[in-house]
């Protein structure tokens, strides 16, 4: 088995909505992405020969899926007034609602699964919140 591992970072805000402790208020985090992937065969056309995927489009990639989320303020859906949302836009923050509790666990689930919709086989994707913790999704 080939394994290749790739990193992106964002910085965001968020919190945790009726979490009782300092992460229910609004904390920013410069959060690391690892993405591991793997496969059994390397490529054998010119381009890519010997490669298991290209790291070039495996950075590429990740960097795009965890830019999205880079300055902004994420949030769980309903979590926030209407009127605070209607006013956090009004100001032109830019704002990112997730259908789930924004956790570094949750996180992890999401980066994996999106990664695997652009076709990798993922092994493990880490989400580092803090350079010394970090929550890990793997399906295998």
């Amino acid at each position: 088995m080939y394994y290749l591992e790739a990193e992106a970072s964002m910085d965001a805000a968020h919190f945790l909505a009726g979490y009782q402790g300092k992460c229910g208020n609004i904390h920013g985090h410069r959060w690391r992405v690892l993405a591991r992937i793997g496969g059994e065969t390397l490529k054998d056309d010119e381009q890519s020969r010997g490669m298991l995927v290209d790291f070039g489009q495996l950075k590429e990639d990740l960097k795009q899926e965890v830019d999205y989320f880079d300055h902004s303020f994420i949030i769980e859906k309903n979590t926030l007034k209407p009127e605070t949302v209607k006013a956090l836009l009004a100001e032109e923050f830019l704002l990112r609602e997730v259908d789930f509790r924004p956790t570094a666990e949750n996180f992890a689930t999401y980066f994996y699964n999106q990664m695997k919709k652009r076709g990798y086989q993922v092994q493990e994707i880490a989400v580092y919140e803090t350079p010394n913790n970090c929550a890990c999704y793997s399906e295998v």
